[in-house]
């Protein structure tokens, strides 16, 4: 595929917010960009209002004309997320046209560039904006494909006019292994998407396919205790090649002291909270390093950084109310997101809504959702998003409960949620998830907003 050469895209599945941010890249370029995905969001109202057309019937009467018929200029490009009996992504695929994943074409995109690519089981979306912020802050400047909204460019691409790159790299089915990068961050290799890869020990081996794609001449950063066997280390309060130390916080906001062997930068304030964050910003320091960026600018892009949509982002925050909304859908995200939460607000009772993600996750993860949800005061857990998945029989939201130990729990409805709330109004709340739960925050955001 010669991206010169292309006039026409079509995404199937133009909502998620991968294949939101290459429909934005192309319009960008110049091209016709449609799309079609199965339900209207907040993110394909954007795209509506940007100029690019999105249906939300799977029905091939609904695909423009210009999309009949096959040829050089027109790119297919779809998710796997996309079920396989779909008839969009079917008439495509029997009529001929070449047919790419988000991840093929985000690999095509970056040859060539110089590329920093973020890997992670949890913390890539955050630290690849970090990285990508600090870029453009500083002048250095950089495109980005993000894995997440920037709330200081209210994105998920960023266009620069200079040959550096930052993506996000997904491990989930493998995609990261299209991207060859200059310099990679890996930030966790935890066990998930176990229904991709069967076993932590398989999704172990693709991370280490990931970092063998390296360019010659080019960086491993990954936290230290990960099963790599090479690269640059980091951590928190602990021995490593580039470590963060005297942490504190002063007025909700979290300071800490950089030191790597050739630099060292003291009282940094993070734009945003949470000790996962600061672990997040020592990566994200160290490849910004590596580019030249100076000290200076990268403790003040640091401060400016106002994170990403849905990652530990205050939704209200007064002297009565305080209420954060937080992606988290993996037991080591949750554990992160409560414990800084707890950090901060330390004499307040704090109540956490869950969604669980998946059944096969909820399935392989009971346990450790358990362990960390019962770091709550209280707990109100709703039905299993399914997502891409059909039921599995026995597995729900009370294979959860039924394994933790905090007394104060419940399941209810979604439809519960905002009459509970708005009875009891909580002084501390936390939303995590990673489904649908983000349809609760503007409603909750005005029940807690008017205490």
């Amino acid at each position: 595929m010669e991206l010169s050469s292309i006039k026409r895209v079509y995404l199937v599945g133009i909502g998620g917010i991968g294949m939101s941010g290459l429909a934005r890249y192309f319009q960008h370029l110049g091209c016709v960009v449609c799309g079609y995905d199965k339900t209207a969001t907040d993110l394909t109202n954007d795209l509506h209002n940007e100029g690019i057309r999105v249906i939300f019937d799977d029905r091939i009467d609904w695909i423009p004309y210009s999309f009949q018929t096959p040829d050089e200029g027109t790119l297919i490009i779809y998710t796997p997320a996309i079920p396989k009996d779909s008839a969009i992504l079917n008439f495509f695929r029997d009529n001929g046209f070449g047919l790419y994943k988000r991840s093929q074409v985000l690999g095509i995109i970056s040859q060539g560039m110089f590329t920093v690519a973020v890997a992670g089981t949890h913390g890539k979306t955050t630290t690849s904006t970090m990285v990508a912020h600090i870029l453009k802050d500083s002048g250095k400047d950089c495109s980005a494909f993000l894995g997440g909204l920037s709330t200081n460019y209210h994105s998920n691409v960023l266009y620069g006019k200079n040959n550096i790159v930052v993506v996000e790299a997904d491990e989930y089915d493998r995609s990261f292994l299209t991207l060859h990068p200059d310099v990679a961050i890996v930030t966790s290799m935890d066990a998930d998407h176990l229904d991709i890869y069967g076993d932590h020990a398989h999704l172990t081996e693709s991370f280490k396919l990931f970092a063998s794609q390296i360019k010659p001449g080019g960086t491993l950063i990954h936290k230290k205790g990960l099963d790599l066997d090479t690269g640059f280390t980091y951590a928190v309060d602990a021995e490593a090649d580039a470590t963060a130390s005297n942490i504190k916080i002063e007025n909700g906001d979290f300071y800490f002291d950089f030191k790597n062997a050739n630099t060292s930068i003291t009282n940094i304030r993070m734009g945003i909270a949470g000790t996962h964050n600061i672990e997040n910003a020592v990566a994200a320091i160290e490849a910004s390093l590596i580019l030249e960026v100076s000290p200076e600018a990268i403790k003040s892009a640091l401060g400016s950084f106002k994170g990403v949509k849905r990652r530990f982002e205050y939704i209200v925050k007064n002297d009565h109310q305080i209420y954060i909304d937080d992606y988290a859908h993996h037991p080591e995200e949750l554990k992160a997101a409560i414990r800084s939460v707890k950090k901060l607000y330390p004499g307040k009772k704090l109540t956490t809504i869950f969604q669980p993600h998946l059944f096969t996750r909820t399935r392989d993860f009971a346990d450790g959702f358990a362990e960390a949800l019962d770091l709550s005061d209280e707990l109100i857990i709703l039905d299993i998003y399914p997502a891409r998945e059909l039921p599995i029989e026995g597995v729900n939201a009370d294979m959860i409960l039924e394994r933790m130990k905090l007394k104060n729990k419940r399941r209810i409805s979604k439809q519960e949620v905002l009459n509970v709330i708005k009875e009891e109004k909580p002084e501390l709340l936390l939303t995590v998830g990673a489904g649908d739960i983000d349809t609760l925050v503007q409603p909750l955001k005005q029940i807690l907003a008017d205490v």
